[in-house]
């Protein structure tokens, strides 16, 4: 599967390729749907559009930006929970940058330069809905997968992987 892709350009101003995906569990359930587009470039549109979601339940929201990397957000009344899997990715992208920020990470570009990919952030931001986080962190050292690779597999963890893959389906994925 992942041998078919060409590696990643530069970003643009384009949206990136990938896709976003509202995940709620809600009475013992799993729901997925496709977030909007604007949520691959702002960090911002994605939050607000998961909190616009009404539920009781818990509710997150899985970014794959060109299969490259992937954030995973979770707001919360006590502040928005994220997960940057490569912060590498800030040095091309607008929305890895807008993550670190988010997340007073203290990296500077050379450092990013001169760094193989590590994540940065929340790994036990689902551990309580069911992704333990030395599972999470296991899934992250899996550097052969890709981004949409990484997301199947937390969804297969957390057992909505089928609901994940209907709403890839619908986007054409």
């Amino acid at each position: 599967m992942g041998a078919q892709r060409a590696p990643a350009q530069q970003q643009s101003v384009d949206t990136p390729d990938g896709f976003g995906v509202a995940v709620v569990r809600e009475d013992g359930k799993w729901r997925c749907a496709p977030m909007r587009r604007a949520a691959l470039t702002s960090l911002a549109a994605a939050e607000k559009e998961l909190c616009e979601i009404r539920s009781a339940g818990a509710v997150f929201g899985l970014l794959d930006i060109d299969d490259e990397f992937f954030v995973i957000l979770r707001p919360a009344p006590a502040g928005t929970r994220l997960l940057l899997s490569d912060a590498t990715a800030a040095l091309d992208y607008d929305i890895a940058a807008e993550a670190l920020e988010k997340l007073d990470a203290e990296i500077d570009e050379e450092e990013l330069e001169d760094s193989d990919p590590f994540e940065e952030g929340d790994l036990g931001l689902l551990s309580d809905i069911g992704l333990p986080e030395a599972v999470l962190g296991v899934i992250l050292d899996e550097d052969d997968l890709y981004a949409d690779e990484q997301l199947g597999r937390i969804a297969r963890e957390m057992g909505f992987a089928d609901e994940l893959a209907a709403v890839l389906e619908k986007l054409g994925r």
